[in-house]
Protein backbone atom coordinates (compact mmCIF):
# COMPACT_ATOMS: atom_id res chain seq x y z
CA UNK A 1 0.00 0.00 0.00
CA UNK A 2 1.43 3.37 -0.92
CA UNK A 3 0.48 6.77 0.43
CA UNK A 4 -2.09 7.33 -2.32
CA UNK A 5 -4.06 4.17 -1.61
CA UNK A 6 -7.24 4.58 0.41
CA UNK A 7 -7.26 2.90 3.77
CA UNK A 8 -9.87 0.16 4.00
CA UNK A 9 -12.91 1.14 6.05
CA UNK A 10 -13.83 -1.20 8.88
CA UNK A 11 -16.95 -3.21 8.00
CA UNK A 12 -18.48 -3.05 11.47
CA UNK A 13 -20.60 -0.54 13.30
CA UNK A 14 -19.03 2.89 13.77
CA UNK A 15 -19.16 4.94 16.95
CA UNK A 16 -19.74 8.63 16.32
CA UNK A 17 -19.89 11.84 18.30
CA UNK A 18 -22.78 13.86 16.88
CA UNK A 19 -22.11 17.59 16.61
CA UNK A 20 -24.01 20.54 15.17
CA UNK A 21 -24.02 19.98 11.40
CA UNK A 22 -21.33 17.29 11.46
CA UNK A 23 -20.13 14.22 13.30
CA UNK A 24 -16.77 12.93 14.50
CA UNK A 25 -15.75 9.31 14.09
CA UNK A 26 -14.73 7.88 17.48
CA UNK A 27 -14.40 4.28 16.23
CA UNK A 28 -14.18 3.51 12.52
CA UNK A 29 -16.91 1.52 10.84
CA UNK A 30 -19.09 1.57 7.77
CA UNK A 31 -22.49 2.18 9.39
CA UNK A 32 -24.45 3.27 12.47
CA UNK A 33 -27.89 2.10 13.57
CA UNK A 34 -31.08 4.14 13.68
CA UNK A 35 -32.08 4.64 17.31
CA UNK A 36 -35.75 4.08 16.42
CA UNK A 37 -35.80 1.37 13.76
CA UNK A 38 -32.46 -0.37 14.29
CA UNK A 39 -31.83 -0.03 10.54
CA UNK A 40 -28.19 0.03 9.40
CA UNK A 41 -27.30 3.46 8.04
CA UNK A 42 -24.16 3.73 5.88
CA UNK A 43 -22.13 6.73 7.07
CA UNK A 44 -22.28 8.34 3.62
CA UNK A 45 -26.12 8.31 3.85
CA UNK A 46 -26.39 9.63 7.42
CA UNK A 47 -28.45 12.85 7.42
CA UNK A 48 -30.42 12.92 10.68
CA UNK A 49 -29.16 12.81 14.28
CA UNK A 50 -29.64 14.35 17.69
CA UNK A 51 -26.73 16.19 19.30
CA UNK A 52 -28.56 16.20 22.64
CA UNK A 53 -29.38 12.48 22.62
CA UNK A 54 -26.32 11.38 20.60
CA UNK A 55 -28.50 9.19 18.37
CA UNK A 56 -28.75 8.63 14.63
CA UNK A 57 -32.05 8.38 12.72
CA UNK A 58 -32.98 6.82 9.38
CA UNK A 59 -35.53 9.48 8.39
CA UNK A 60 -37.39 12.60 9.51
CA UNK A 61 -40.25 10.30 10.59
CA UNK A 62 -37.86 8.44 12.91
CA UNK A 63 -36.84 11.78 14.44
CA UNK A 64 -40.50 12.58 15.17
CA UNK A 65 -41.09 9.16 16.72
CA UNK A 66 -38.03 9.62 18.96
CA UNK A 67 -39.59 12.88 20.16
CA UNK A 68 -42.88 11.15 20.98
CA UNK A 69 -44.74 12.65 18.00
CA UNK A 70 -46.81 10.38 15.76
CA UNK A 71 -46.02 11.20 12.12
CA UNK A 72 -49.05 11.81 9.87
CA UNK A 73 -49.54 10.05 6.58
Amino acid sequence: MNRFDRRPVADGEAVLEYLDGEFRVVRAGSFVRCAVTGEKLPLEDLRYWSVERQEAYASPQAVLISMGVTPKG
